[in-house]
């Protein structure tokens, strides 16, 4: 390992190791920092030098990090983050979010129900300001934050880890989804029996078993699945022409009535409510620029509940 002393070394590298991780392709790394691409294949070199590592190597589908690279990027996008946070206390006015992302960690039922709204509210108090929204759930989330792949989450729980900070955002419960075709006329709802009988959608992280089929099993009974998908936004085109029923978060199957011409029913078996968490690392002092966003969530959800 080459002994270097930061005097000898160009912050613009670190940059170039952002893009690179962040894009996974030079070219597109380029672009992302308004550079040709050989400035970028330079720096690169000289990253490589500096890290005594080979930091990115090519595969079938472009530069994929190797295990030092993936050590070293959180503290770099730290470090990067503290230099554009120092920037905002001189010029406080400067508009100081373009080239800022915060990335946020939720399921799409939640991104589904709320993720416009968030966009909207980000908009006003953070102009410029990219939202990432990424797939996460309740059993990962914690682990996600801890290893800084997400910078918030939106989940029903799992922020039980030390260093974790959480605030409950609200309370959520269950609805069913059905193609209004699979109706008769004037038919406002389903009673036990008749869900019983229906095919059901299931949408689950992973594993065959929903709260449904506890609910079910509670009092004896239970329901054929006819299929099971991870995320919610596929369940508009699955339950269309079908005599299917989809039991799944209110928040998310109100969202979905409303744009895909589906109809939303109350669900005839009694479930658990449940509650709808925010969560982020506890650090002494939160970047500000995501300590905006935190403020912004709850702020939408404040006008949901």
């Amino acid at each position: 390992m080459n002994h270097m002393n930061i005097a000898d070394i160009d912050l613009n590298l670190l940059k170039v190791f952002e893009a690179l991780h962040e894009e996974s392709s030079a070219s597109r790394a380029a672009l992302r920092l308004g550079v040709t691409q050989s400035a970028v294949s330079a720096a690169l070199r000289r990253l490589r030098e500096v890290y005594g590592d080979q930091l990115f190597v090519r595969t079938g589908r472009g530069l994929a990090p190797t295990l030092k690279a993936n050590q070293l990027k959180p503290v770099v996008s730290d470090a990067l983050n503290k230099c554009r946070q120092s920037l905002a206390m001189v010029d406080p006015d400067a508009s100081h979010y373009d080239g800022r992302s915060v990335t946020v960690g939720l399921s799409d039922d939640f991104e589904i129900a709320y993720g416009r709204r968030l966009i909207e509210e980000v908009a006003r108090v953070a102009p410029k300001l990219r939202l990432i929204f990424r797939q996460t759930h309740s059993q990962i989330v914690g682990d996600a934050l801890m290893e800084r792949s997400i910078d918030l989450a939106i989940a029903a729980g799992g922020f039980t880890e030390r260093l974790l900070s959480r605030q409950v955002l609200g309370e959520g419960g269950y609805a069913c989804l059905v193609d209004p075709l699979s109706l008769t006329e004037g038919q406002t709802g389903i009673d036990l029996e008749e869900f019983v009988a229906r095919e059901h959608i299931l949408v689950s992280s992973g594993g065959f078993i929903g709260i449904t089929d506890e609910g079910l099993a509670a009092v004896g009974l239970s329901r054929r699945v006819c299929a099971s998908t991870t995320h919610f936004a596929a369940l508009p085109h699955l339950l269309k022409g079908s005599q299917a029923v989809a039991t799944i978060p209110a928040h998310a199957a109100q969202s979905i009535a409303a744009l895909c011409n589906l109809v939303l029913l109350p669900c005839p078996l009694a479930l658990p409510r449940y509650p709808i968490e925010l969560g982020w690392r506890t650090s002494a002092q939160l970047d500000p620029v995501v300590s905006k966003v935190r403020d912004a969530i709850v702020a939408s959800f404040d006008v949901a509940f």
